[in-house]
């Protein structure tokens, strides 16, 4: 029974990985096993990513990565809305309506590529585990005394995976709902045809309406599968060796296409200089960097560059300052009240570690603690262009007990230590203020982690460990349900 149970093994792997559809996977981020980091033209290496709109309340772009047969890179994008012209240039109106159409029908096909493909999977994994009962009953019936031992292991692990059958159900409804968009997107195609042909013969504000209200459903469609809970974390790739036991690195998630600039910041306090690598392979192969001078020196490891700026706290203070690195200048500073600084309530590791700023999929977060939550774990959502708190969360975890902490998807991850055997042990989910403890366990390579930031472009960890810059690749889980739409 060994090789179908791998075969099970592998399948539910194909399944976890779902929600990595619309990013690249850690290899090829970084170029190694069978794929290297080559130069495209201009010398800017080739690194397809998925990227994460820069104001989803402002636009409501779509932008999608796929490969096809061979191999090659397939990208879609669904442009905002423009300002309609006036209704007597209905022409052109219909024109654009019908691109925009066209371009959703892209993106749907993209999309059920997809979804047919693990589905196949799906389905043969479900066929396996109902293969699997039924014999186990027979064997349960005719051989119930010679192998009464190994039946009882077997039928064990049965039982693990019987609550896996609801799970596939769903899925399977999640296909038929993505080829529902897709059937309506092709109606809608034929009526627009149909209309330039006949100029009138369709109302155009009640064709409008509906295109709005599809392209409303992909982007929520869209906006689910980018997300998802933490289920695993891969095997750490040392992209390079330097610098002293702690310091920071990262790149920027909502960086334009084509650029891969790295961020690298040694030290944890009393330090001012930040070194701009071009690329990750000028980050991997050399050491030309251009520094910048900021105005204050930094506290801690928990810096974050965003949208083209890098925030940190000061040293020896709770103020939270953006600097702008196009302008060389400070663009807002704010406190970030009744947090906890100058090692007030730190990591355990120590380091000045009170303030934590992270970058997820939703925007800023800080994370630190107050006198007022007794040392334990606040979230607080932050204005990137004000720093002022939108939202806080507190939380029953103490700060000095957590080795370093991450948020995916508006949910903060936490480890249970820095050195030696670490896992992911605790999570808190903001969108239901809710904890959980968890098991999710990844390797310290180097025994000593300082910085673990999750970047929602690359969709994976960066870690300073040890004087060594790390990344881990991580598999997020996340089945839509068609009442979530």
């Amino acid at each position: 029974m060994s090789v179908p149970l791998l075969k099970i093994g592998v399948v539910l792997s194909t399944m976890a990985m779902i929600t990595n559809w619309m990013s690249q996977t850690l290899p090829s981020l970084v170029g190694l096993n069978s794929t290297r980091l080559a130069a495209a033209p201009g010398g800017v290496p080739d690194r397809s990513t998925a990227v994460l709109p820069a104001n989803p309340e402002e636009s409501w772009q779509v932008y999608s990565s796929a490969q096809d047969s061979e191999g090659r890179c397939i990208c879609t994008v669904v442009a905002p809305q423009q300002t309609m012209c006036s209704r007597d240039a209905r022409t052109k109106q219909l024109r654009q309506l019908l691109e925009k159409v066209q371009n959703m029908t892209q993106s749907i096909q993209v999309l059920d590529q997809r979804t047919q493909r693990d589905l196949q999977y799906v389905e043969k994994m479900e066929n396996q585990l109902r293969g699997l009962e039924t014999k186990f009953r027979q064997v349960e019936e005719s051989h119930k005394q010679n192998i009464a031992k190994q039946y009882k292991a077997i039928k064990a692990k049965m039982e693990e995976l019987r609550p896996l059958i609801p799970v596939l159900e769903e899925y399977k409804a999640d296909a038929k709902l993505v080829l529902q968009f897709k059937e309506e997107v092709q109606n809608l195609t034929s009526v627009l045809n149909e209309l330039q042909e006949e100029m009138g013969a369709y109302d155009y504000e009640e064709l409008q309406n509906r295109v709005s209200n599809l392209e409303e459903r992909l982007r929520a469609c869209m906006q689910k599968l980018a997300c998802g809970k933490l289920t695993g974390i891969s095997d750490p790739v040392t992209i390079k060796t330097s610098g002293s036991r702690f310091g920071s690195w990262m790149t920027d998630p909502l960086a334009p296409e084509g650029d891969t600039r790295v961020w690298y910041m040694d030290g944890y306090h009393n330090n001012r200089f930040v070194r701009e690598y071009k690329s990750m392979v000028d980050f991997m192969t050399s050491d030309n960097f251009t520094s910048h001078r900021l105005p204050h020196p930094w506290s801690g490891t928990g810096q974050v560059v965003y949208n083209g700026s890098i925030y940190f706290n000061k040293f020896q203070s709770h103020i939270i300052i953006k600097f702008d690195f196009k302008t060389s200048s400070i663009s807002k500073s704010r406190p970030l009240d009744y947090a906890g600084y100058n090692n007030m309530y730190h990591y355990s590791w120590g380091g000045h570690s009170d303030i934590d700023l992270m970058v997820d999929e939703g925007g800023l977060w800080a994370v630190y603690a107050t006198n007022q939550n007794a040392g334990n774990i606040v979230i607080s959502k932050l204005n990137p262009n004000t720093l002022q708190i939108i939202k806080s969360w507190t939380t029953n975890h103490p700060k000095r007990s957590a080795g370093e902490a991450f948020m995916i998807c508006g949910t903060l991850y936490v480890t249970n230590g820095y050195s030696g055997g670490t896992k992911v042990y605790y999570a808190f989910h903001t969108n239901s203020s809710t904890y959980e403890y968890i098991d999710i366990p990844f390797q310290n390579k180097y025994s000593h982690i300082s910085m673990l930031d999750y970047n929602p472009k690359d969709r994976a960890l960066y870690a300073w460990n040890n004087g060594h810059q790390v990344l881990y690749n991580v598999t997020l889980f996340h089945v839509i349900r068609s009442d979530e739409l």
